[in-house]
């Protein structure tokens, strides 16, 4: 019985990884996040384009979802990337100034308190439009958020 290149490249990977990775560092990955609290004083802050991102969590949800939360402040004019899309589902949730946050190419400016939300595989992509700085949440849920 011959394999072909298609089936063998579908089935390598089933075999290979758990010879490579530890039981444990399976085990570990499919684990859901403890409860657990984050103070803000003692996020990890990194700076790409112009940006100031403090990475909040990454993990699984007990449900099995991914979840990734980070805070992110951008500066007048600022974008952290050019528009994209991805297969998990993202929120963002306004703190200060003033965003403008564009969805398979329809533009919103959303300012404190506001919330937009995109679908898995939508376009989209956020730029400060303000005067001053913007600050807000970014939740990630679903494939690839982590």
């Amino acid at each position: 019985m011959a394999v072909t290149r298609r089936e063998l490249c579908s089935i390598l990977p089933a075999v290979l990884i758990p010879a490579i990775l530890p039981t444990e560092a399976i085990a570990e990955q499919d684990k859901p996040m403890p409860s657990a609290m984050f103070p803000f004083d003692k996020l990890p802050i990194r700076t790409p384009n112009n940006a100031q991102i403090r990475e909040v969590l990454k993990g699984k949800l007990a449900t099995g979802e991914s979840l990734e939360v980070h805070e992110t402040t951008l500066p007048p004019g600022g974008a952290p990337h050019a528009a994209h899309h991805h297969v998990h589902s993202e929120m963002w949730l306004i703190r200060e100034g003033i965003v403008e946050l564009t969805v398979n190419g329809t533009s919103y400016h959303l300012g404190p308190g506001s919330v937009g939300f995109v679908h898995s595989n939508d376009e989209h992509g956020i730029k400060n439009v303000g005067t001053t700085s913007a600050t807000y949440f970014v939740v990630a849920v679903g494939p690839g958020a982590v």
